[in-house]
C-alpha cells in the first residue's frame, strides 16, 4: 500500500539482468515483470522495485545503500545464495539481537541477510 512520504520503490543496476533475475527467483522466489530488454520489476517483496541494465553496482563500501533480508533459517538462506551464484563477501557474524551475512548477487550488488538469535557454529 502506498503511503504518503514513505519509501515506495528501489532500483538497482544490473550488469547481467538475466543472471540477476534468475538468482533472485531461485533464492528468494521473486517473480519479475519485464519492461523491455533492459528493465525488470519485482513486487510484494517487502518493497517493490526493479533492476535496470547498466555496468554499475551498489556496494556498501562505496556508499551504496544496503538492503537487508530477514531469514528464519540463516544457514539455509546462505546455502541457497551460494548454490545460485551469489558470493559471500562477509560470512555470518553476530551482532546484538542476532546474526547476519553479506553477499553479492551475479551483477555485483551487495545485500545482507539477518536472523534473530545466534547462528549454529
Amino acid at each position: 500500500m502506498k503511503q504518503h512520504e514513505k519509501i515506495n520503490y528501489v532500483e538497482y543496476a544490473a550488469k547481467d539482468l538475466v543472471a540477476t533475475k534468475s538468482f533472485f527467483s531461485m533464492v528468494f522466489g521473486w517473480e519479475f515483470i519485464d519492461y523491455g530488454p533492459d528493465y525488470a520489476a519485482f513486487a510484494d517483496q517487502g518493497i517493490d522495485g526493479g533492476f535496470y541494465k547498466a555496468d554499475a553496482c551498489s556496494q556498501s563500501a562505496n556508499g551504496g545503500a544496503l538492503l537487508i533480508f530477514y531469514s528464519a533459517d540463516i544457514e539455509q538462506t546462505l546455502e541457497k545464495v551460494i548454490l545460485n551464484g551469489g558470493e559471500i563477501v562477509r560470512p555470518i557474524f553476530e551482532f546484538p539481537g542476532g546474526c547476519r551475512f553479506h553477499f553479492t548477487e551475479p551483477s555485483g550488488n551487495e545485500f545482507a541477510v539477518w536472523s534473530e538469535g545466534l547462528a549454529e557454529q
